[in-house]
Order: C-alpha cells, then structure tokens, then sequence
C-alpha cells in the first residue's frame, strides 16, 4: 500500500471498523451516551441564563420568586443529568476498553504466527513488529480520541455556537479563534512524534533485550554467576538514555511551537471578553446571558484546551505508532487465503521431497547459507544429515519444513512446490524436535498433549508416545499431573524440577503425539549422553518405519542407522550414501567419523 493510505483518516477508518465489530452494541451504547453527555453542557447554559435572568428579575422586583426558584430547579435538574450521564458513560466504558484491548492483542498475535518466519530473522521486519506491538497499545487510545471528538466535543461546540449564534452572531467567532491555534500546535506535534517511532523502534527494542538479560529468568543465572550485570546495566543504560534524547528533542520543538500558539489564543480569548462587555453595555444581550456566556467562556475555553491539547495530543502522539499497527497487519502472509496474499494448494499427504537447485542466504547475510542444493528425500527413508557447524543443516530442515522459501530453485513435496502452501497446511502431518526446544511450564500432561492443542488427549496416548520417547512417567510424583514449573504451580500442587536430558525426552515425546507422516529430529540429544543418544535413535528408527524421518546431527555415533546419511559442507551438498559407502570413500564424512570414533569405543 501507498504511505497515502496510512494517513491519518485511512487508519482511524481501519481501526474503526475493527473495534466496531467487537461489539457493536457496546459501540453504539458508548457514543450514543457520550453525545447526550455533550448536549447536556450546552443545555446547562441556557439554563443558567434562564436562572440568572430570573435572579436579576427578582432582586430588581420584577419577577416573582417562583419564577426564579423554577429557574433554580431546572439548573438542578440540569446538572444532574450531566453527571448522570458522565457516570454512566465511564461505567460502560470501562468493559467495552477491556475487550477492544483484548482483540486487538489476539489480532497481532495471529497475525505474526502468519507471516512467513524468515521475517524473525530480519532486523527491520524486527523493528517493525515492535514497532507494531507499541502501535498495539495506542490503537484503542487512538479511536477513542478521535471518537471522543465527534461524539462529545463537537456537538458541545455545536450546540454553544448555536446559542452563542443566538446572542450576538459574532460571538459564535469565539470557538474559532480558540480553536485554530491550537489546532495548528498539534498538526506539527504530530509529525514529531511521527518521526520519533521511527527512530526510536530499533533503540527501544536494544534496551528491551539488555533489559531480558539483566532480569529474566532464561538469563539470570549466567548473568549473575559471570558478573555480567554491571556490563548489561550500562548497556540499557546507555540506550535508555539515547531514547530519552529522542523523545526530548521530539517534544522541545513541538512544545516550543505550542507555546506560541497559546499566547495567540489568550489573546483571541481577551478580544471575546471585550466584545462580550461591549454587547451588555449596549443591551444586546441581558445581565444573564451576559453571566451565563462568562462562566461558560472558560469552561469553552478549558474545553478547547483539552480536545486540542489532550485528545488531539494524544492522537498526534500515538499516530506514528498506530500507523506501524495497522501497516504490520497488511504484511503478506501465507494463510492460504488468496485474498491475503496466502495460497490454497494442498499438499499430498506423502511423496518425495525434492530441493531443485535451491540457494537461501539469512537477511543482512553477505554469505549463502545453502548454494545450488539439489536432493531428494525419499518417502518412507530415514535421512540423516550431517556437517560440520555452519555447514547448513538447520537451513536445510527449515527449507524442508517449508518456514523458509528458497532465494533461488524450489523444495516441492509430492510434486508441490511448499512456497505455494500455506503455513497451517505446511504443519499438517508434520512432526518435529529442535535443539532449542521449549520448556512450558505446566504439567507433564500438557507439555505433551500442547502438540496437538488438545488438553483432553487420552492418557494412553500420552503414556504411548513418553514410553517411545523413553520417558519414566513413573518417576514423577504425580505422574502426567505433575507440573514442571515452581512458578505457576498452585497451593498442595505436586512439582518437579527436570534435568536437561530428562527436558528432551519430554520434547521427544510431545513430537510423537503429534499425528505425522514427516518427523524431524533436529539435534535434539545434546543434553543426552552418547549412550542414552543411541538408544534415543534407535527406538526413533523402529518408530519411523513406513514414514519419512529426517534426523539432523553433528554427532555421527548412530547415524548408521539411517537409509542414507547426507553429507553438508560450506552449504553444498558434500556427499550421499549409506554408512559402509561413505566411510569406503574415505571423504568427508569419513574424516568427521573419524575424528569422533574414540568418543564411542
């Protein structure tokens, strides 16, 4: 889309339509309360004109006291309403935010499990998704401001000008000479601040992470026990103080600007005075519209303050931020809707897997991570893969997997080329375990059954897939309730802390309760002793039987027991061919096999 439409009405319309079908009727119950609650001011001051001239006719003799005390009634009655309708208002505000907010979250996060993952591996698409996080927060702010203008202010400001109208038509000029001024100090707020989140993204995301490594858990031992508090706390220190720069300079223009602005409009607002005094001087109005209108003009005026100095502020604050938002949401996707830039091709639920001359190199990368691979893995094979570090394994199972889309060639499975498939339809029938698996911290239970998203999985099935992952459910204390965390855990709730080889049989096992006809084990068996590693692959050779089974290592004691090993090198292919041809070769993977035969003798 053209930056055109990221201006400031395109995306309130946007984010308008989106909060609207939250709950529409919330919406309507808000605004409809809120322009009732702005009519009710204007009210109030034909009121007090009406009660002022009364008590001026009573003190003066000529009227009666019961016109003067139905005066005081109805400007009674009047400010009641007002209230009333402000305290209900707030109350119905305060559930209808709550459940924006939280759709406005789910959006963003189901947004990100779209977008193609190399997207993770670049610095600006990383920029932009703080960027969009931040804008995620405005965005309820954001519409509320402006609704806010058009739902209260402006109807208050239409109903005053018709009554000032009413009184003197050149006083109804009063609302645009305070207004103008104002308005024109937060034009130039707002392309500050715009230009400050763009600036201030990459630096806020920095602090942000120096932040995770001075104080959360993942970090906090190594942290700690290497001394590395004090070298992390300057570097947050350090960027903290850059972004507080930023933000200083952004608003030390703006405010300068607003400066002038504000004398400008005390000025405006002293000439109204003037001709104010001047119409009950020459009797064009009466001592209570001339009372009503002077304790009003500085409610108008405090008014006008607020819209532009708050509300319209805060718009020209969060605009920059908001604007990321709905720009991140328009970020191609692959969800295999055509309408959203995704595909719709179903994958054949088996087939070989081909990579056709394919190359990939990471965002920001001078070097090609995989370089003019051509290979096929058959259906039903056990692969394994091999190479030194950086030699491009991991490239390669992404490609396989289909999170990645080749620079160049293309990875087709049963004929179908996986750039065309979308992400859900890419996971479909897909297992696999990664060196970098996640500990979850809830039960045992769950940390399996998660694989499928169903928290109700029969226990047989999960005893099922922990016993072909070699996992002593026995040895927890309260078998599959057990929670694996010290953290969530509740009152009288039986917890365990795992070992790191006792984390991966978890992962292991989570992977074989998900449904699959393609499994990965990409180094999952670092944390396992080499002995423990080659039972873990041999029951992984008996479970794959009929499937195709990719396993991913550097350590070569049990790849024998592959169909065929493939050898990676500098993100080429090296070498192919069972244990017995490769070691016959003498080659590459003899060399490595070599080197770590003594580790298994």
């Amino acid at each position: 889309m053209t930056e055109k439409q990221y201006g400031l009405i395109p995306t309130f319309r946007r984010l308008l339509v989106q909060i609207y079908r939250v709950s529409p009727g919330l919406f309507w119950l808000v605004t409809v309360l809120s322009v009732c609650h702005s009519a009710s001011w204007g009210v109030l001051a034909w009121f007090q004109q009406r009660f002022f001239d009364a008590a001026a006719g009573l003190a003066a003799g000529t009227a009666a006291f019961g016109t003067a005390l139905l005066g005081l009634a109805g400007l009674a009655f009047a400010n009641v309403l007002t209230q009333v309708l402000n305290g209900a208002g707030n109350f119905i505000y305060t559930p209808f935010q709550a459940v924006v907010t939280g759709k406005l979250s789910l959006a963003i996060h189901q947004k990100m499990g779209r977008i193609d993952p190399i997207c993770f591996e670049d610095t600006k698409k990383l920029d932009d998704i703080n960027r969009a996080e931040e804008g995620k927060n405005n965005a309820f702010w954001f519409v509320n401001e402006i609704l806010m203008i058009f739902t209260f202010y402006l109807p208050y400001f239409a109903v005053m000008g018709w009554y000032l109208f009413s009184l003197k038509p050149l006083l109804a000029l009063s609302i645009v000479i305070i207004f103008v001024p104002t308005a024109l100090s937060q034009i130039v707020r707002s392309r500050a601040f715009a230009r400050l989140e763009d600036q201030s993204a990459p630096v806020r995301r920095e602090y942000e992470y120096y932040e995770k490594c001075i104080a959360d858990r993942e970090f906090l031992k190594e942290t700690r026990l290497l001394g590395g508090f004090y070298y992390f706390k300057k570097l947050y220190t350090d960027t903290l103080s850059l972004l507080n720069r930023l933000r200083f300079r952004a608003s030390l223009r703006s405010t300068l600007f607003e400066l002038g602005t504000r004398v400008v409009t005390i000025a405006g607002y002293g000439v109204i005075l003037y001709m104010l005094f001047c119409a009950l001087l020459a009797g064009e109005i009466s001592v209570g519209a001339f009372s009503a209108v002077f304790a009003n003009l500085g409610m108008l005026q405090g008014i006008m303050e607020e819209i532009v100095c708050r509300h319209m502020g805060s718009v020209a604050r969060g605009f920059g931020a908001v604007k990321n938002y709905v720009r991140f949401l328009d970020l191609p996707d692959r969800t295999g809707d055509a309408a959203s830039g995704g595909a719709s091709v179903r994958l054949p639920d088996g087939g070989d897997i081909v990579f056709d001359n394919v190359s990939f190199s990471y965002p920001g990368a001078e070097k090609k991570s995989l370089d003019g691979v051509s290979f096929t893995v058959k259906e039903g094979e056990t692969l394994a893969v091999v190479g030194e570090n950086g030699a491009g394994k991991s490239t390669f199972v992404r490609l396989l997997c289909g999170m990645y889309t080749p620079d160049e060639g293309s990875v087709r499975r049963g004929g179908v080329d996986l750039r065309d498939a979308a992400l859900p339809e890419l996971r479909r029938n897909l297992s696999a375990v990664f060196q970098r698996f996640r500990r979850y911290q809830m039960t045992l239970g769950d940390n399996l059954s998660i694989a499928e998203g169903d928290f109700d999985a029969p226990r047989e099935v999960l005893a099922d897939a922990a016993a072909r992952a070699g996992l002593d459910v026995s040895a927890f204390p309260a078998g599959f309730d057990t929670m694996l965390s010290r953290e969530f855990n509740d009152d009288g709730e039986v917890t365990a802390e795992l070992s790191g080889g006792q984390w991966q049989k978890v992962a292991i096992a989570r992977a074989y309760c998900r449904g699959h006809r393609l499994i990965i084990l990409d180094e999952p068996t670092a944390a396992i002793d080499p002995l423990e590693e080659s039972r873990v692959y041999n029951r992984f050779a008996e479970l794959a039987r009929d499937k195709t089974a990719v396993i991913v290592t550097h350590r070569l004691g049990s790849v024998r027991l592959a169909d065929r090993i493939l050898v990676l090198a500098d993100g080429r292919v090296a070498e192919c061919g069972t244990h017995e041809s490769l070691m016959a070769a003498g080659g590459e993977y003899a060399r490595m096999f070599a080197a770590q035969q003594k580790w298994y003798e």
